[in-house]
């Protein structure tokens, strides 16, 4: 295997644009600094990470992570509807919003708004790209 093709153990330095299937850009990193990450440690999602092993440097790829290699599915038992009272009386609920806190064994939990009514709000602590697909273009810089 050349030793420029991506294997496992590998640090590597690549670009990549992000987008969902409407076409909408979620993430880049063609504005700031390339991503660096070590292959096979767990940094990045199993859909993109295989998808980088066995490239050459300078190549160009395009894929399509699903949400099983991706964030996962979006899980109906992960929204959750809670009274407004376990939040500050000051706090200002915008759907669309992320929240953060923790659960009672003092993790903390991050979850968006999707929902508010009089009494309560439901929030979706799935992740945020849980159950999309995710769309890459990938050009890989170097290999160490």
């Amino acid at each position: 295997m050349s030793k420029n093709k991506v294997q496992n153990d590998n640090t590597v330095t690549l670009h990549y644009r992000g987008t969902f299937d409407d076409g909408t850009e979620f993430d880049s990193s063609y504005d700031r600094e390339p991503l660096e990450a070590k292959i096979g440690a767990g940094q990045l999602i199993p859909g993109f990470e295989s998808a980088v092993v066995g490239m050459d440097v300078g190549e160009k790829k395009t894929v399509c992570v699903s949400p099983e290699e991706g964030y996962g599915p979006s899980l109906a038992e992960a929204i959750q509807v809670v009274p407004k009272t376990q939040f500050p009386d000051t706090f200002n609920f915008a759907v669309g919003a992320m929240v953060s806190g923790q659960n009672e064994d003092g993790h903390p939990l991050v979850a968006r708004i999707v929902e508010e009514d009089v009494q309560t709000v439901t929030l979706d602590f799935n992740h945020p790209m849980a159950g999309k697909n995710l769309n890459f273009d990938i050009e890989l810089l170097t290999v160490q």
